[in-house]
């Protein structure tokens, strides 16, 4: 008996571990590498046991997810696990191209043409949640219209900084199409470019590559790909996703695109595609004005039946000037601190709760923030400037490149010129950032930490 409720124990945790890995990384992530994975977790030897159906998936969770796993484990349990990763014997039939991750539909083996693709609890979005206000009010009218055939494009294509509506407004489509998929018999896929490019290399390792075309040319009737600049500097990759486009828009199928950059800043993509990706409607998503920040808190207040006084809201919207993502953290950490502690909310409580963000100062120049980067990273101007590839002076001219992209107005040839680099090196630098921001990564974790001090 007792050692059944130690297995139910065992059990419990991991099952406990995936609800908040399932919150806290993309679903497509979450679905493609957490999901497939068999887990117990034993207290007495503070040993987490997780079995992958294949070497290919136990690599790639040993080297991207293991701390982001034992971070879980120590939220659950109080316990720092070690962890050991294993493949099972019959890894190698698992195809991501039959258990759907990365695709909205629901979990089931190959599918029927005409079955719709679609999860709608995939989507966390809607219009009706979106702020319209002058920096973004083209491409909500765009990427409305879209799903209602009011426009005659059959190619979306967002751009805009981190944090500032891309996802919101992709993920609007998707569950507005999602919703009326039953009636209209729309197969939708949602999935970023990294995990595009995930599946298709697992197909290539599995001999699969039949399916996965079939998957994403023919089974589709509206691809949402975000992210579209992680396809840089890499050809083959690029090479099927150029089929891939081609083939759906031969066959009067959609396609919509997110991107941190327009297809002309992109480096290392094949002109071709360039190309193919200027064909559709492009919008622009710019940084929003105060009145419309003070519109988003106000808004997103409400939904959370929050009563927020007037100056807090203009302090917050006064503050947090460069990324709504964050703004909304922002007020979801004031409300919650309120709720805990049994108070009103307050400047004071406001004021407290905003150092942990990016806040807007005065305007920082260039010459201002390479000084600051390189005194937090103890590196010279002079080294950051030249050719040196020494990662200290890579990984800080990263953040320099990052740093001007999101709070000054300079082009990215400007940003370049001031350290003695081409545009196309800055997009590189850049996006390298963002990648590690956004996974959370314990160096993702440690550079928002070091952005946080120079910009505040």
């Amino acid at each position: 008996m007792k050692f059944a409720l130690k297995i139910c124990s065992m059990i419990n945790t991991w099952e406990k571990i995936l609800l908040i890995l399932e919150k806290s990384l993309k679903p497509g992530l979450f679905h493609l590498w957490i999901r497939p994975l068999k887990g117990s977790f034993n207290p007495e030897s503070e040993l987490l046991k997780l079995e992958a159906p294949n070497e290919f998936i136990a690599s790639w969770v040993r080297e991207k997810l293991q701390d982001i796993i034992v971070d879980a484990c120590l939220k659950v349990s109080g316990l720092k696990p070690d962890v050991e990763i294993s493949s099972s014997s019959n890894g190698a039939a698992y195809s991501p191209l039959q258990s759907g991750q990365g695709v909205i539909r629901h979990k089931q083996q190959a599918l029927p043409v005409k079955t719709p693709l679609r999860v709608v609890s995939s989507f966390q979005f809607n219009f009706d949640d979106f702020v319209v206000g002058p920096c973004n009010e083209l491409a909500f009218v765009a990427s409305r219209s879209f799903c209602r055939k009011n426009i005659s494009s059959d190619q979306l294509f967002l751009c805009s900084s981190t944090g500032l509506g891309k996802t919101h407004l992709a993920q609007s489509m998707g569950r507005f199409m999602s919703d009326r998929a039953d009636k209209n018999n729309i197969r939708i896929a949602y999935l970023t470019a990294e995990e595009f490019a995930n599946q298709l290399v697992m197909a290539l390792r599995t001999k699969r590559m039949d399916e996965f075309k079939a998957r994403f040319r023919d089974q589709i009737d509206v691809l949402l790909l975000e992210d579209i600049h992680f396809f840089q500097g890499k050809e083959k990759i690029q090479d099927e996703f150029l089929s891939t486009f081609n083939s759906l828009q031969c066959q009067g199928k959609k396609v919509v695109l997110t991107s941190t950059f327009l297809p002309k800043e992109l480096n290392g993509v094949d002109s071709n595609l360039v190309s193919r990706l200027c064909r559709g409607f492009l919008a622009v998503i710019d940084r929003p004005d105060m009145k419309t920040r003070e519109q988003i808190i106000r808004k997103k207040a409400e939904m959370l039946q929050a009563s927020l006084p007037d100056d807090v809201a203009v302090f917050l919207a006064g503050k947090i000037q460069n990324d709504i993502r964050q703004l909304e953290s922002c007020l979801h950490n004031l409300v919650f601190q309120a709720r805990m502690l049994k108070v009103n909310i307050t400047l004071d409580l406001a004021m407290q709760v905003i150092k942990n963000y990016d806040v807007q100062g005065q305007k920082m120049d260039m010459d201002q923030i390479i000084s600051l980067v390189c005194k937090l990273f103890d590196v010279s101007r002079e080294s950051i400037s030249s050719k040196s590839r020494k990662k200290q002076n890579v990984m800080a001219r990263n953040v320099a490149f990052y740093i001007a992209r999101r709070f000054t107005d300079f082009s990215l040839k400007e940003i370049g010129y001031h350290l003695n680099r081409r545009h196309s090196t800055v997009i590189k630098g850049i996006t390298i950032i963002e990648k590690e921001i956004s996974r959370k990564s314990p160096v993702g974790r440690q550079l928002k930490q070091t952005i946080n001090q120079i910009v505040t």
